[in-house]
């Protein structure tokens, strides 16, 4: 008799062990983290969750990682797989909340900005200068890019669109030219099916339209203005008359420009020179936005053939020579 009460004080004791020692356990598990303030910490490609415990551990930010191990022998299935990226790591978490984190999907995301009008070469600019983005495309040519992006043989100007891009610290700038890509491939032909299939229009295609949107882009500096000067573009064309836009010009110079245009650039025979060839340039000349791809394919009605900068960003907008020369006068040799 004796014996039996022994033994059920003992199982009553390792009972009441059992259930201290798991409410201990989580209350380990339920602790908060020890940081001040946001912070950064990043899952390296290839960390398990072992390897990431023992880190936070040595970092200071987690205590007690053996309650985290053991997690993983009482119950596997609350235990999150992690995800390779930076996370932010708040003051008042918990280590089951900060752990779970790391295997969310609220990485840290960086914006990166390409404003419409930018040329392809200003956006690699961008993109090398980019902070924790993976600089894959460093040393490739334009033409290694375009094959890496299974674009082999295309001209890149013009074919990206401008937007601003998020991304995460590992990805690749290959990764964000791609994107950009496949929206301006996307975006172009829905314009391009969007348009009024009854009006005629200079250009015939799809990437004529990406070449004319790059001027209206070019050319625009308020954005009411932009069916205006597609208009004053496509009565020019319709006419046999040369375009003559300066931005054309400046493209063909590269890196001959030095912020001015002279006679001399003007007569220059390059493919670009709107002055020198007709119609259309061989390719785009920047990357439009969508209003500009809009107004490529619906430009506005009238009669004006002509448009000078006033220097405020809008233009002035003539039907004859004449009218023209004398804005000419007016905005630039009086100015």
């Amino acid at each position: 008799m004796r014996v039996g009460k022994i033994l059920l004080a003992l199982a009553a004791v390792t009972v009441a062990l059992a259930i201290g020692g798991y409410r201990y356990w989580e209350s380990r598990l339920a602790a908060p983290i020890n940081v001040d303030e946001p912070t950064l910490y990043e899952v390296p490609a290839g960390a398990g969750y072992h390897q990431v415990v023992l880190d936070l551990s040595r970092r200071g930010i987690l205590d007690d990682p053996w309650a985290f191990r053991l997690l993983t022998r009482l119950d596997p299935a609350s235990v999150p797989s992690l995800r390779v990226g930076e996370y932010r790591l708040e003051p008042g978490m918990t280590g089951r909340e900060a752990l779970a984190r790391l295997g969310s999907d609220q990485v840290v995301t960086y914006p990166l900005t390409i404003p419409e009008g930018w040329t392809f070469a200003e956006m690699r600019a961008r993109l090398d200068e980019a902070d924790k983005l993976t600089h894959e495309s460093e040393g490739m040519s334009d033409a290694e890019i375009m094959a890496a992006l299974g674009r082999e043989g295309e001209h890149p100007e013009g074919w990206f669109f401008p937007d601003t891009y998020r991304y995460h610290k590992g990805v690749s700038d290959l990764d964000i030219l791609r994107r950009a890509h496949e929206r301006m491939e996307a975006i172009l032909e829905d314009v391009w099916e969007g348009r009024d299939p009854d009006r005629e229009l200079p250009i015939d295609n799809p990437y004529e339209a990406l070449i004319m949107a790059s001027l209206i882009e070019r050319e625009t500096g308020a954005s009411e203005e932009r069916r205006a000067i597609a208009g004053v573009f496509a009565r020019r064309m319709e006419r046999g008359m040369r375009l003559q836009t300066d931005p054309t010009v400046i493209y063909g110079m590269g890196e001959d420009y030095d912020g001015n245009i002279t006679r001399a650039d003007l007569r220059e025979a390059t493919p670009y020179n709107t002055y020198v060839i007709d119609g259309l340039p061989p390719t785009p000349i920047a990357m439009p936005g969508r209003a500009a791809l809009e107004a490529a394919v619906d430009p506005k009605p009238g009669d004006t053939l002509y448009f000078v900068a006033r220097g405020d960003g809008t233009h002035q907008f003539s039907r004859t020579l004449r009218e023209h020369n004398a804005a000419v006068r007016r905005y630039i040799l009086n100015r």
